[in-house]
């Protein structure tokens, strides 16, 4: 097991000097070592191993400090200088990786040509530069006070930074984990991808735990909360009922459907309407108290109505309490009612029923009354008029005292042809007793007075003829009037035997238009609460707090696709 060296803290001074809160790695604490002069460069002992400066390397040194071979203390400035500048002892000094990539960048300021980050430590030296110490620097670091460091406010002596010096002999030190072969390199490099998508894709989850916690199971809690501890049990009573039309005798096409579901079907859509309409509820709550039901202490506050609630709110809640359905393949109308109390309940469905049934026979009795009203205004109508007309008759009879104008010309027409006959008979007689050379005169004044008298009594009866045919109040006219007016009167009779026949024709209709409301199920009271459905309630709450989260996590995603593509 390996353990990670602990970073040093610095914190920034604005003087612009850096100090050293606590030795480096490897530096001495007591001791400063004197700036050595420049000498000759020592014999390396060994190449080192060059290092790779492409490669990424941690702020922290994740290599420990080799256990350093005991050496002996150079006594003279020359032995000291000898010890700084070997390869070996540079790489024992156990410095981190953070410290050699600062020398390999100070060697390569100052134009040197490094072999590796040690070759750079030991070249600077030899120039006598320290390499761990920027004289360009615009911040200099030094170590927190907060460091565990015993040294930390302590300066070193002259006011330098003490170089790393190698590590103590006496702390344990662990085995470097550089590992040389390139094959081990890359496994350790994939088992750490590994490792951080394991890690990323246990964060992940776990946000994905928390939001479906927060969005979804806490919600379906609160509501299985709700319905199995809070949910005021609600009574349901069913009942159904249809609407009948009457059986009628006629043999027409309008009858065929007669007696069915589609004669009625607009019937039972207008009485469905209307039980589902505020119309409705606000009659149930004058004759039966819905408000006050439901405004009751002991309800849940979810279904209990406001005391002094408006109609709006009332009507809302009458709409969640009453189901009312219409199959049209069967015609029949299903009705469910909701309360609190069962007895309560089954009063609303009574209640509604009664409603129902005194709409059906409003909108049948518009429908019969229409068309009879009509025809009986039409026979009255047609009655009026034959009256008048018959009255006329009447009056036209009074006025011209002959009952019968056209029999009486017809009879002047006959006396005057009987006396011109006559004349002519007597003018003949006259004309051959005249004819004789000796006449008798008496029996011609005889003749002459018969021809005077028939033709005074031919001039009488012709001014008869002509009164009677001509002038305003002639026979004629009044032949011409009695004609017409009963020529109207037998008008009026027919027109009042069609109103006649039109009555009882509506009549008929509106027998056969009547409609009928029959209860099939009558409303009885339950025993036991039909609401809320406590398991099934609460699986639903589940599935839509459900798909509510699936349906904004798919569009966030797809915006951000979007947002960032």
């Amino acid at each position: 097991m390996t353990t990670k060296p602990k970073a040093k803290k610095f914190r920034v001074r604005r003087s612009g000097e850096m100090e050293a809160g606590g030795a480096l790695p490897g530096a001495a604490t007591n001791d400063a070592t004197p700036p050595v002069p420049p000498a000759e460069p020592a014999q390396p002992a060994r190449p080192a191993p060059v290092s790779q400066p492409g490669k990424a390397q941690d702020a922290e040194d994740l290599r420990p400090p080799v256990q350093p071979a005991p050496r002996s203390q150079p006594a003279t400035a020359e032995a000291a200088r000898d010890a700084k500048t070997d390869m070996d002892a540079i790489r024992n000094e156990g410095l981190t990786g953070r410290q050699l990539r600062m020398a390999r960048r100070v060697a390569q300021k100052h134009g040197m040509a490094p072999t590796s980050d040690f070759d750079a430590v030991r070249l600077l030296r030899v120039r006598g530069i320290d390499p761990f110490q920027r004289a360009n620097m615009l911040e200099l670091v030094v170590p927190d006070k907060g460091t565990d460091s015993p040294a930390a406010e302590a300066p070193a002596p002259g006011g330098k930074v003490q170089l790393p010096q190698k590590v103590e002999t006496g702390k344990v030190q662990l085995p470097s984990t550089q590992m040389a072969s390139p094959s081990e390199r890359r496994a350790a490099e994939i088992m750490q991808i590994q490792q951080d998508l394991a890690a990323r894709r246990r964060k992940k989850l776990l946000l994905l735990l928390t939001r479906l916690a927060f969005f979804v199971f806490l919600p379906t809690i609160l509501a299985g909360y709700y319905f199995y501890i809070m949910a005021t049990p609600m009574f349901a009573t069913k009942s159904e009922f249809l609407i009948l039309k009457a059986e009628s005798s006629a043999s027409s096409m309008g009858s065929l459907f007669s007696g069915t579901q589609f004669a009625t079907n607009q019937d039972a859509i207008a009485v469905q309407s209307y039980l589902m309409s505020k119309d409705a509820m606000l009659r149930l709550d004058r004759d039966e108290g819905f408000k006050t039901h439901f405004e009751q202490d002991w309800i849940d506050p979810i279904q209990r109505l406001d005391p002094g609630a408006s109609n709006e709110a009332a009507y809302a809640l009458y709409k969640r309490n009453i189901e009312i359905g219409y199959d049209p393949t069967e015609g029949v109308i299903k009705m469910q009612i909701l309360a609190a109390d069962p007895e309560t309940a089954a009063r609303f469905s009574r209640a509604l029923i009664g409603y129902a049934e005194a709409r059906v026979d409003n909108l049948s009795m518009r429908k019969r009354s229409n068309a009879v009203d009509d025809a009986e205004v039409g026979l009255r109508d047609a009655e009026a008029a034959r009256a008048q007309a018959q009255e006329k008759l009447v009056r036209l009879q009074q006025d011209g005292a002959v009952i019968d104008p056209e029999g009486r010309i017809a009879a002047l027409r006959g006396q005057v042809n009987n006396i011109e006959i006559q004349l002519q008979e007597k003018q003949l007689a006259l004309q051959a007793l005249l004819d004789n050379a000796r006449p008798n005169q008496a029996k011609v004044d005889g003749a002459r007075g018969d021809v005077r008298r028939l033709e005074a009594l031919l001039a009488t009866l012709n001014n008869q003829m002509t009164q009677a045919t001509t002038g305003e109040n002639s026979l004629a006219e009044i032949a011409v009037q009695i004609k017409l007016a009963e020529a109207d009167l037998s008008t009026r009779d027919l027109m009042l035997q069609t109103a006649l026949e039109r009555l009882e024709q509506a009549r008929r209709d509106a027998d056969s238009q009547a409609r009928y409301l029959t209860t099939s199920v009558v409303p009885v009271a339950s025993e036991d609460p039909s609401y809320p459905r406590k398991f099934e309630n609460t699986i639903l709450a589940f599935l839509i707090f459900s798909g509510v989260y699936l349906m904004f996590s798919l569009t966030a995603s797809i915006l951000r696709e979007q947002v960032s593509s």
